[in-house]
């Protein structure tokens, strides 16, 4: 049997108080069998404590107030027994389901009527059956809106809850469709250093014994490539994901094809403005992140963007690189599915960089990526 647990402080407070002034009246009016009253008003009251866990049992007790003429006072007398009454019919309608407690409202009504009937030999009026009626059936068509109401509310938050989660298991498959895409370029970076330092070891081997200095130059690039590639690795280790692709020897974007990109998006009706320098000869991982990070940039202005020139500049400092590309935003501001964002912020996060995207108060949207560059660039 599983325990129950004890009633909570607003389960008792409003039956405990109810029970107070039941006794409070009936010890000022003191009508005829305030005794058996206050009993069986404190009966209704205590069990109404627990109205949430046995609704309709105790529901249907608490109605023997109505029955207070049975035993000397007339309902007239005294307040508190409506007040017991309304708190029933308001936890028929609120804690039982559908309209399971309309027939114990019916019984409340016949309760009402029953003693009169009785005693005077006639049978109540219309207009009698109208006033009682609406005075107890009145809390429990509240009762019963405010459990609709609940309900209604419990199902939006769940709905709200499961699209919570569904945008939550988007957003982790597009990180996880932009590592294996970020995994299959630094496969082809990779691929390519290691082509190029097998071709510059085999001219070294060649060049050692008529040429020496210039194969230990080669020798040299061949350290430099090195040391790239294993960087690349690195990186490549925290995102290898299983593809079907077929690795190409060489990477086919980078900020050298920059022009060309920006090209397309003036084909497509947006105003670019490219700043002149271009930074070149970066590590092949690094030119090709930053050629996406700013091709995503371009896209989303294209998108979510309003009419105006976008502008674009990529420059290498002392210590990183920085990405700036700022555009109009729309009527609604700069809004999508937030995928390309989840995209960028991945490749920002592979080499250790920083992202800064938002409104920038002035009706304009700036994304600004920072990408640390290898001590050789520094």
């Amino acid at each position: 049997m599983p325990r129950l647990s004890p009633p909570s402080l607003r389960d008792l407070a409003l039956p405990l108080g109810l029970g107070a002034l039941a006794t409070v009246e009936a010890l000022s009016v003191r009508p005829e069998g305030m005794g058996p009253a206050i009993a069986v008003a404190w009966g209704a009251s205590l069990g109404l404590i627990f109205r949430r866990r046995w609704t309709l049992v105790v529901g249907t007790l608490a109605g023997a107030v109505l029955l207070l003429p049975y035993v000397g006072p007339e309902l007239s007398d005294l307040t508190s027994p409506a007040l017991i009454v309304w708190l029933a019919g308001f936890s028929l309608g609120r804690h039982l389901p559908d309209l399971r407690g309309l027939p114990v409202m019916v019984l409340f009504l016949v309760a009402v009527f029953g003693p009169p009937a009785v005693d005077a030999g006639e049978l109540p009026g219309i207009d009698d059956l109208l006033w009682v009626g609406t005075l107890l059936l009145s809390p429990y068509a509240v009762g019963v809106a405010v459990r609709s109401f609940d309900d209604r509310h419990d199902r939006l938050t769940e709905r709200a809850e499961q699209l919570v989660a569904a945008q939550e298991d988007v957003r982790q498959q597009a990180v996880a469709a932009e590592r294996a895409r970020i995994a299959r370029e630094l496969h082809d970076v990779l691929a390519h250093s290691v082509s190029a330092m097998v071709v510059q070891a085999s001219a070294a081997e060649d060049l050692v014994r008529t040429d020496p200095d210039r194969a230990a130059q080669v020798l040299r690039e061949v350290s430099s490539v090195g040391r790239n590639a294993l960087a690349e690795t690195g990186r490549l280790l925290h995102l290898i994901r299983d593809s079907d692709d077929e690795l190409g020897l060489a990477p086919g974007a980078g900020l050298a094809r920059l022009p060309e990109l920006v090209d397309g998006f003036r084909r497509s009706g947006l105003q670019v403005d490219l700043a002149p320098h271009i930074p070149l000869g970066l590590p092949p991982g690094l030119d090709l992140s930053a050629y996406r990070i700013v091709q995503e940039a371009l896209t989303n202005a294209l998108r979510h963007g309003a009419d105006g020139t976008v502008q674009v500049r990529v420059a290498d400092g002392p210590a990183a690189l920085d990405i700036c590309v700022e555009n109009p935003t729309g009527p609604g501001g700069t809004a999508g599915s937030g995928l390309g964002l989840v995209g960028v912020t991945e490749r920002v996060a592979v080499f250790g960089g920083q992202l800064e995207h938002g409104p920038t108060g002035d009706g304009r949207y700036l994304l600004h990526a920072t990408l640390p560059l290898p001590e050789a660039r520094r």
